[in-house]
């Protein structure tokens, strides 16, 4: 039975990807600030967890650790930045860089990617001993193409980057790391805005549809191959003959949007 660690598994994409892994029969960790309320099977362990406080993280790596049998798999679905779009009634998510709240910044990198990566080292540590294991970091477009705002772009530019140095490291001790790129997936917040006409939902993957790529991915005995790429969530699904949970296949995207 594989062992999962899933950050920011309160809501969202993660909240997902613990849930697929748990019904697969996986050994499931989820943390987040407030995992203890959210809607979770109850095989899964939550820990609640601040990943913008290392100490915090670090408690929760050392549960897993002190509950045995290693771990195969981290996913780094903990993300800050979304927070505080709208601040006296205007949305400033889509503002260019100038007129940029600094906040933001902080969001995405100090609780998006230094908490990756401190998690990741956490991880890496736990799988060197094995030598094997899967870290996936989860990535977006706006790191290939402009959507959303420049700081967007960058940290997910720096997700990308993150995936490729700790390949390149790992490889010689059999632990993969790829950034998985999701379509537009079927979160609260999505589902939401798309009540509101904001999203065609036609091409939409459910959160649990990341979990099964994730899964199967671990599964695969040509993982190593695709360690330090950019993997694409519906376009490894189809390789792998993984559907989603409605048994849909999702059109891949492409750097085009389409």
């Amino acid at each position: 039975m594989p062992t999962a660690l899933v950050t920011g598994a309160s809501r969202g994409i993660g909240r997902g990807v613990a849930i697929a892994l748990a019904r697969a029969g996986w050994r499931v960790f989820a943390t987040g600030r407030t995992v203890a309320g959210a809607e979770l099977p109850p095989a899964v362990a939550r820990i609640a967890c601040d990943h913008a406080d290392d100490a915090q993280t670090l408690r929760a790596f050392d549960e897993v650790a002190a509950a045995g049998g290693g771990l195969d798999v981290l996913v780094n679905g903990a993300w800050g930045g979304y927070e505080r779009m709208v601040e006296d009634g205007v949305f400033t998510w889509l503002d260019p860089f100038w007129a940029q709240p600094a906040h933001r910044w902080t969001g995405m990198f100090d609780a998006g990617v230094r908490a990756a990566f401190i998690a990741s080292q956490h991880a890496a540590r736990q799988m060197l001993p094995e030598r094997r294991g899967l870290i996936v970091h989860l990535g977006f477009w706006a790191a290939q193409r402009h959507l959303g705002n420049a700081i967007y772009g960058a940290a997910k530019a720096a997700t990308d980057k993150l995936a490729v140095e700790m390949a390149h490291e790992l490889r010689p001790h059999g632990i993969a790391v790829v950034s998985l790129y999701p379509g537009l997936v079927r979160t609260e917040s999505v589902l939401a805005a798309a009540a509101q006409g904001a999203f065609d939902l036609a091409n939409s993957e459910s959160p649990e549809f990341i979990g099964r790529v994730i899964a199967a991915l671990h599964a695969d005995p040509l993982l190593m191959r695709r360690s330090g790429q950019v993997v694409v969530a519906a376009a490894a699904a189809r390789e792998l003959g993984v559907v989603d949970v409605d048994g849909k296949s999702p059109e891949p995207l492409n750097l085009a949007g389409s």
